[in-house]
């Protein structure tokens, strides 16, 4: 994206700085070590800026011009032989229901038109040069980016790279191409081993993208988007949930193999925080997999969560209870503690 990498005292500095990059005055500001969404801030106004100056003034700030538009995940691995793409992912980003974070992650859906030829191609073309960078740089194995396609102008741009296994790594590794070939993470787990290997990258790119409209599956990673504190008394489990001839989700079974799957009537769901642990504003209370989509465009062509995605999240939601702390302070060196 148009960005430029600055640090940021006050309003007017903020617009100097983007006026003189020619960001214009609708801008996307992150600071370092983000946790999805968290510091992401949307300021087109000096109202903007109050509310948000605390976190940003003294921090080494990236300042990106907004545009309108769709964002897309892709992981890909750096291997002596050149970068392997894997399949591209629609990101839901920002749903209340989800996250309280405005910019937040929190999930993906693989499917066919996730993007069109002519965009997957540029964007293929991007990811395998900034691998090419990253080699520079002496970096190899797995590594995730952002994608983001401007719906006015059908422009392509890289926006973040996480240079690490990233929260879409479970629906990359379970895509037919993953079962025609190998999973996305083996290639990884050959670039560290005493291993000699050649690899037709462009040919591996290639068949890729042909089986990329082979599946749909999704994932929703629900966070609390309460504020305050709670204990929690009862969850949701982990394991394997259908919807009944009533439409309620059901529990059926426990497990950890979401694999088998076969349906949109089904779904699997992991649980992070159990009893006995706490919540707080922003927890990551589990993730949700389903097949099929969560996600419909609108006529203005921003997207909305779908009927059934709300069905499941609030299903998923009912299952949790738990008892609000007087002090919610007094819980703060408990925070972060999982269930094992």
């Amino acid at each position: 994206m148009p960005n430029i990498l600055t640090k940021v005292d006050d309003w007017d500095g903020l617009c100097a700085a983007a006026t003189k990059a020619g960001l214009g005055e609708d801008l996307v500001v992150q600071t370092p070590y983000g946790d999805s969404g968290k510091t992401t801030f949307f300021i087109s106004s000096e109202t903007d800026w109050k509310k948000h100056q605390k976190e940003i003034v003294g921090q080494d700030v990236k300042v990106m011009k907004r545009i309108n538009n769709r964002p897309v995940a892709v992981e890909a691995v750096l291997t002596r032989c050149g970068t392997v793409v894997g399949p591209f992912m629609s990101e839901l980003t920002g749903y209340t229901k989800l996250t309280p974070y405005r910019g937040g992650w929190c999930g993906n859906e693989m499917f066919a038109d996730v993007l069109s030829g002519k965009l997957r191609k540029k964007a293929t073309k991007l990811v395998r040069r900034l691998g090419k960078r990253l080699a520079a740089e002496g970096y190899r194995g797995f590594f995730e980016v952002d994608v983001l396609v401007d719906i006015d102008s059908d422009e392509v741009y890289l926006g973040e790279l996480n240079p690490r296994i990233s929260g879409a790594s479970a629906i990359t590794n379970v895509t037919a191409g993953a079962y025609a070939d190998v999973p996305l993470f083996l290639f990884h787990l050959l670039e560290f081993m005493d291993v000699d290997f050649d690899l037709d990258v462009d040919e591996i790119n290639k068949r890729w993208q042909a089986l990329a409209g082979e599946d749909v599956w999704s994932q929703m990673i629900i966070k609390e988007t309460s504020p305050g504190v709670e204990l929690l008394d009862t969850t949701a489990r982990t394991g394997q949930y259908a919807l009944d001839v009533s439409g309620a989700l059901v529990f059926r079974r426990a497990g950890l193999d979401w694999h088998q799957l076969q349906n949109e009537a089904e779904a699997f769901y992991l649980r992070i925080y159990g009893p006995g642990d706490y919540r707080w504003k922003g927890a990551d209370l589990g993730v949700l997999v389903t097949k099929g989509r969560l996600q419909v465009e609108t006529r203005s062509g921003a997207t909305a969560l779908t009927i059934r995605a709300r069905h499941l999240i609030d299903s998923i939601r009912a299952e949790y209870s738990g008892t609000a702390l007087a002090d919610p302070a007094a819980a703060k060196k408990h925070v972060g503690v999982k269930s094992v």
